[in-house]
């Protein structure tokens, strides 16, 4: 089993940043097959979305809206994803959520998912 802990979210004003951390433990054998890992967001009422993905070598995907201002990274010797986002706005606010896939796409073929860490962004 895999159990993934997110860390960092909070209260920030518009314009503002934050950086979450989200990092695997667990089975050692298990860890060593994700590929895949990254985060999604939901805001209360909507449909869960992709944020960002980055693959073991380093690929790395957006949605176009965060483009620009968040960056996703990792690192693989503590089984550790980053977000960093920066430039927030109110439109961010949501419980964002760390996946792991054994696939190159966490966040649309999860095997692991974290609890959530929310995200507030005042105006």
């Amino acid at each position: 089993q895999v159990q993934l802990v997110e860390s960092g979210g909070g209260l920030v004003q518009a314009g503002g940043s934050l950086r979450l951390s989200c990092a695997a433990s667990g089975s050692i054998f298990k860890i060593f097959n994700i590929n895949g890992m990254g985060w999604a967001r939901q805001a209360p009422g909507k449909q869960r979305e992709m944020v960002a993905d980055i693959t073991k070598d380093g690929s790395t995907n957006y949605a176009d809206s965060v483009k620009g201002r968040f960056t996703i990274s990792r690192d693989n010797a503590k089984s550790t994803v980053y977000l960093q986002m920066n430039s927030l706005k109110p439109d961010d606010t949501a419980v964002y959520y760390c996946a792991a896939a054994r696939s190159v796409t966490a966040t649309t073929s999860a095997d692991y998912w974290g609890q959530g860490t929310q995200v507030t962004v005042s105006s």
